[in-house]
Parts: structure tokens; C-alpha cells; sequence
């Protein structure tokens, strides 16, 4: 290709530029990239030169298809960029089931403070709520057991939640 058939060719991208960017924005999805195609159209044109020997029997088939060919190449790079920034994600069989460690950290915190709300019960609400929570026994088995109401094993209770409530709320903030 001569070089007056390689200033032909730039002009006639400037006669369809409006085209080659609508074709190249549906095949892109984007305007800017479009347009970033075309001025790579237009470089590769320049170096063309008086390179190529074959004549163009129909330039404006050649600029369309040689868009099309640019887009196709972007497409395939930002495939590869895309491939090698998001590494495919971890197969089921080796996903670690245990909790994240700042999870683990939270709960053992809480833990804790559940720990440090029981010590502070006075020490029959303590043994009422061990008995309750801890052991499985029903209300009136307590009450049996501690030789005391089922109104005030229910008191004890209420009491031991409250504050395990309490304390967790001032830990979680």
C-alpha cells in the first residue's frame, strides 16, 4: 500500500468515523473505548505505509473489518488482564470450614463476658442459672432440688439473663 493509499484510507475514517464508533460502541459496550479503537485504527494505518503490496479491492470493507479485528484483540487483552487479576475462586473441597480468626476473637470475647456475668451473680442466681442452662433441669426440679419456690427459681433466672443480656450489649458496644 502506497502511502497516498494509506492518507486515503485515514481520510475515509474520517468519512465514516461516526459509523466505525456506533459499530465499535455495540461491539464494546463502551463509547471511549470505541473511540480508543479507532485511533489505534488510524496508528496502524500510519504504519501500514508502503508496506502492504496487495491492493484494496474494497477500502471501506477493509477499515470496517479491520475495526472489528482491533476490537477483537482489545477484548481478548482485557480477557488476559482480567484472568490473571482475579484468580479463579477456591473449590469447594478445599474451602476451610473454621470461622474467620477476627470471628473466633469476637466470640471468645463474648464468651467471657458471659464468664465474668455469671461470676458476678450473687451465688444462689449463679447456681439457679447453672442448673437451668448448663444441666437441663425444669423449674420445678430446681425448685425440688435447692428446696426453694418455682416463683423465685423463675426470679433467679430472669436475673442471671438480664445481666448475661447486659454485659454482652456493654461488649458489643
Amino acid at each position: 500500500m502506497s502511502d497516498a493509499a494509506s492518507s486515503d484510507l485515514l481520510a475515509l475514517v474520517q468519512v465514516h468515523y461516526q459509523d466505525l464508533l456506533r459499530l465499535l460502541t455495540r461491539r464494546l459496550g463502551c463509547a471511549s473505548l470505541a473511540a480508543d479503537v479507532v485511533q489505534d485504527l488510524c496508528v496502524r494505518l500510519r504504519e501500514l505505509g508502503g508496506d502492504a503490496s496487495a491492493a484494496i479491492a474494497n477500502p471501506r470493507a477493509y477499515l470496517f473489518r479491520m475495526a472489528g479485528n482491533l476490537a477483537t484483540d482489545h477484548q481478548r487483552r482485557a480477557r488476559a488482564i482480567q484472568r490473571h487479576l482475579s484468580p479463579d475462586p477456591v473449590p469447594d473441597a478445599l474451602a476451610c470450614d473454621r470461622p474467620a480468626a477476627d470471628d473466633v476473637l469476637h466470640q471468645r470475647q463474648r464468651l467471657l463476658a458471659l464468664r465474668a456475668a455469671i461470676d458476678a451473680l450473687p451465688p444462689r442466681c449463679r447456681e439457679v442459672f447453672l442448673l437451668h442452662r448448663f444441666t437441663g433441669l425444669s423449674h420445678p426440679e430446681i425448685a425440688r432440688r435447692l428446696g426453694i419456690s418455682v416463683s423465685m427459681v423463675e426470679k433467679h433466672v430472669q436475673r442471671a439473663m438480664a445481666q448475661c443480656r447486659d454485659h454482652l450489649r456493654r461488649l458489643d458496644g
